[in-house]
């Protein structure tokens, strides 16, 4: 019966304990400028806890790093499935109206709400390899439903532009991250999401129309051509 009342109360300032690490780390990376110049003994002291403590809850700063990132990667990639499922219909909607996709504003809520710890990870000292996580992860997700309904003749150039739209998502996100977030999440939504339809010229009064069936054809033959020769 004392385990049974006892272990709610453990497990509560094991979470605790956990926080107090995650937020050490963070504020750590900060002081530090680089992830890689952070010490377990730098976090542990910030935490207010003993490097025994510190290696009861993890192996090594690369491992708190890991536990911090796979636990965010859980949630967002929660999130990213929600606004996948928006339809094309619904985007353009928002788009006319200048609104942001639906039930993007929750990503940049989520953002917003565990910056502290999150934003120095991201940021320059912090880990590179976790955009290029979240960039991986969106790529999952979505892959298959933007496929869906895409123009055969453009099939050429998907995965292309699939890289180059989740790279200037996640790029615009981590920039709106380290500058600040000055904007709020819903104004940073809108903007996000206008951005993804910006045309060449749009910003200097000289759109370019592009017609990207005619340019995958040609891309193509380009192709081709290159295979003959080869």
């Amino acid at each position: 019966m004392t385990h049974t009342l006892e272990t709610p109360r453990l497990d509560r300032r094991s979470a605790r304990t956990r926080i107090a690490l995650r937020d050490a780390l963070a504020a750590e990376i900060v002081a530090a400028g680089d992830l890689s110049q952070v010490t377990v003994t730098a976090v542990a002291d910030r935490a207010g806890v003993t490097r025994r403590t510190f290696y009861s809850h993890y192996r090594d700063i690369p491992d708190l790093v890991a536990r911090i990132e796979d636990e965010a990667m859980g949630t967002l990639s929660e999130l990213v499935r929600e606004v996948a499922q928006v339809t094309l219909p619904e985007l353009e909607e928002a788009i006319h109206r200048f609104e942001p996709c639906p039930r993007s504003t929750e990503v940049l809520s989520y953002f917003k709400r565990e910056g502290a710890y999150l934003v120095p990870l991201l940021g320059d000292g912090g880990d590179p390899a976790f955009a290029e996580r979240i960039k991986a992860m969106v790529r999952e997700v979505v892959m298959a439903r933007a496929l869906h309904g895409f123009s055969p003749l453009a099939l050429h150039v998907f995965d292309y532009y699939l890289t180059f739209v989740i790279s200037a998502e996640v790029g615009v996100l981590v920039r709106w991250l380290t500058t600040g977030m000055a904007e709020s999440p819903e104004i940073m939504a809108c903007m996000m999401t206008a951005l993804m339809f910006v045309r060449p010229g749009d910003l200097y009064g000289r759109p370019i129309e592009f017609d990207i069936p005619s340019m995958a054809a040609r891309a193509m033959e380009l192709q081709k051509e290159h295979d003959d020769v080869r």
